[in-house]
């Protein structure tokens, strides 16, 4: 191109250097012409039709411009004559924009229209307003309420590039405006009564429900639905204000939820994200730099679930596994003591409705037992302080969550005997209704520990009541050689309390059922497989033995004779087991004799009686060495004349049958002769 400026012919090349195409390029690809070339052609055509040359050199960044006195001051309130007559000026760092956003305000005060779109409009407006070019603030604010705000994408683009115009573009109102329109758009897109779908984001979250935490599913399942899409891709700061404004508008929890735990998997919960934070080039100490931005994040995301975790999550907006996901993911970040609180509450309001696969447990092996772990020790904290809270609901659902929780911990072979009694005593007894859990737990810790001495046996089976365990679980324990005797004994007598309970309820249905055929105009009754209940409804004489309204007085009565006869078992045992104990070394004491009698050649063996068995000797040649508080080490036909033993001594103190009737004493006779026969 050539040119004649101020008289002087000037052949002039006008184009834009790789770089300047390149921030051009990013400020708006809309713009075709680039701006930066529009205004080089309009300040070389101003020259040309003045004559007079460009006297002002403004500085933005890095980056110089030659323009015109006039132009500038009569459009541009910062331009004063003051500043201008230097014939230098340099924008503050603080100037929003940058060079594309004054080349627009360049370009407009030259008279030349100028190309506004979504990419460049917040930053035009916040440059207007800081040079005072009102015209132009005017045209923007136009530009942006009649076009930006009517459209999701142009919305949700303005949105973007306010991040960098801040605080400016709060000021104003770009961003409120913006957050508003997409959340109304968003709840419009929910009540949407053309599309006649169920909405993806509350399917997404509900299909969650019940499975393990996995975070490249939830990624899928958030991309199925675009809006959510769009919105977990936005800045926090910007996102939180979304949510509040959804809630804000009426948007109902179960849609609103799932947006925060879609955003949480995407920035904090996932690996990628993590990986890609610690290896990029802003970080200059990568796992440090990825463990702060995802702190921040998380605690913002604490800030914004709801309050009632726990309806939330009975409703299935919410998964439990993700209060679990957040929880394991906080121990590695250095949270503030408020969001730690919060966010233990929450997980301690959901534990109700927890699965065992939810809670966590250390991904990676160490040198360190895994009870001792961050991961066990933050759940150990969340349920010891939700068992002695005041509001504390399913304390039986979360007794049983325990025990499972534990059967995973017990298998470790570097557990310590007294930390699994330590975890077994965080729920308070009377929580526990049933132990079948804690038995197998208990078991498996006998399984990898079988060097464990009997004391440390008697000490985690101390934990265990043998009426709480089940039929299956009476009959395994008593079978199970690793327990200590006092437990299997327990289960013998439990067992033979159920059985004597079972007799009696079968007995008294029949009684009830024949008495009832005596009346005149009962009606027949019926008697249900098993050991049916007494008929409440069954018209009975005045004078019957078995009326109605005796039944639940005598089970309550039933039922505080067997604790009675099982505390007094639970005596019984323990002495027992001082006998058996004696008899260990006894036979001990023997064996060593003998050895020794042996040794001298040809001495007699000594003899002597055990209690006032004439064929002691004979027995005890028999008998395999018994240990003091343990089963284990005994042959199956040795604890067979064990237990044989036990039950016949029970017999002669009365446990079973004293007071009571023939018929009781012959049930257990016919029990012992049973267990003679195994």
């Amino acid at each position: 191109m050539k040119l004649v400026m101020a008289g002087v012919d000037l052949e002039t090349e006008v184009e834009l250097s790789p770089v300047a195409k390149a921030e051009a390029a990013a400020f708006s690809p809309y713009s075709s012409p680039s701006t930066a070339l529009l205004l080089q052609r309009r300040v070389v055509a101003w020259a040309k039709e003045t004559g007079s040359p460009a006297t002002v050199r403004v500085r933005v960044a890095d980056r110089s411009f030659d323009l015109h006195k006039d132009p500038l001051a009569s459009k541009c309130g910062y331009f004063s004559e003051a500043w201008l007559e230097s014939g230098d000026v340099e924008l503050p760092a603080s100037f929003p924009g940058g060079c594309e956003a004054f080349e627009v305000i360049a370009l407009f005060c030259y008279g030349d229209a100028v190309a506004l779109d979504p990419f460049n409009v917040a930053a035009v407006r916040c440059a207007a307003e800081f040079l005072g070019v009102g015209g132009l603030g005017a045209r923007c604010d136009l530009y942006i309420n009649q076009v930006v705000l009517q459209s999701w994408d142009d919305a949700l683009i303005v949105l973007q590039r306010c991040q960098p115009l801040l605080p400016v573009a709060e000021e104003l109102l770009i961003v409120s405006r913006c957050v508003e329109s997409l959340a109304f758009m968003a709840c419009m897109e929910i009540l949407d009564p053309e599309q006649r779908r169920d909405q993806p984001g509350a399917v997404g979250a509900r299909a969650l429900v019940g499975r393990r935490w996995d975070a490249e599913l939830v990624k899928e399942l958030a991309a199925r639905d675009l809006w959510i899409k769009d919105l977990i891709a936005l800045p926090f700061e910007f996102f939180e204000r979304i949510v509040q404004a959804l809630r804000r508008q009426g948007m109902k929890e179960k849609y609103v939820s799932p947006v925060v735990l879609f955003y949480a998997n995407k920035w904090v919960l996932s690996k990628k994200t993590h990986k890609f934070w610690a290896t990029t080039d802003e970080a200059v100490d990568g796992e440090t730099d990825a463990n702060r931005r995802a702190a921040a994040i998380m605690e913002g995301v604490i800030a914004l679930l709801p309050v009632e975790a726990a309806s939330v999550a009975a409703s299935g907006s919410i998964p439990v596994a993700f209060y679990f996901a957040l929880l394991s993911r906080s121990l590695t970040l250095e949270l503030s003591d408020e969001s730690q609180t919060r966010l233990r509450e929450q997980v301690a309001s959901n534990l109700q409705f927890a699965r065992v696969d939810d809670l966590p447990l250390p991904e990676q092996e160490t040198d360190r037992p895994i009870a001792d772990s961050r991961e066990v020790r933050a759940v150990e904290s969340i349920v010891s302080n939700h068992a002695v809270s005041v509001r504390r609901k399913g304390a039986e659902a979360i007794a049983e969550l325990w025990d499972r929780y534990l059967l995973h911990i017990a298998s470790d072979p570097k557990l310590r005997p007294e930390r699994l009694s330590e975890l077994i005593g965080v729920i308070p007894a009377g929580d526990r209704k049933n132990h079948n859990h804690l038995y197998e737990a208990i078991n498996t810790y006998l399984v990898e520990h079988r060097g464990l001495s009997g004391e440390d046996k008697a000490t985690l089976c101390g934990h265990l009541d043998c009426r709480k365990l089940s039929h299956e679980a009476c009959i395994q324990a008593v079978q199970n050689d690793r327990m200590p005797l006092r437990l299997i004994v327990q289960a013998l007598f439990v067992q033979q309390l159920h059985t004597h309970r079972a007799f009696r309820e079968c007995s008294d249905s029949f009684r009830c059922a024949h008495s009832g055929e005596l009346v005149p105009g009962a009606g027949a009754y019926t008697p249900s497989p098993g050991c049916p209940a007494i008929p409440t409804s069954q018209p009975l004489s005045g004078g019957s033995p078995y009326e109605s309204h005796h039944a639940p007085r005598d089970a309550r009565l039933r039922a505080r004779d067997d604790a009675s006869d099982y505390e007094t078992a639970s005596f019984r045992i323990q002495a027992l087991e001082q006998e058996i104990i004696s008899l260990k070394r006894t036979l001990q004491r023997h064996n060593t004799l003998k050895g020794s009698a042996r040794r001298g050649g040809g001495n007699k063996e000594p003899s002597f009686r055990v209690a006032t068995d004439a064929d002691a000797p004979a027995a005890i040649k028999r008998r395999a060495a018994v240990s003091g508080s343990c089963i284990g080490s005994m042959r199956w036909g040795s604890q067979r004349r064990c237990a044989s033993r036990i039950l016949r001594v029970f017999a002669r103190l009365a446990v079973f049958g004293r007071g009571r009737s023939r018929g009781k004493q012959s049930k257990c006779r016919a029990a012992t002769e049973q267990l003679n026969c195994m």
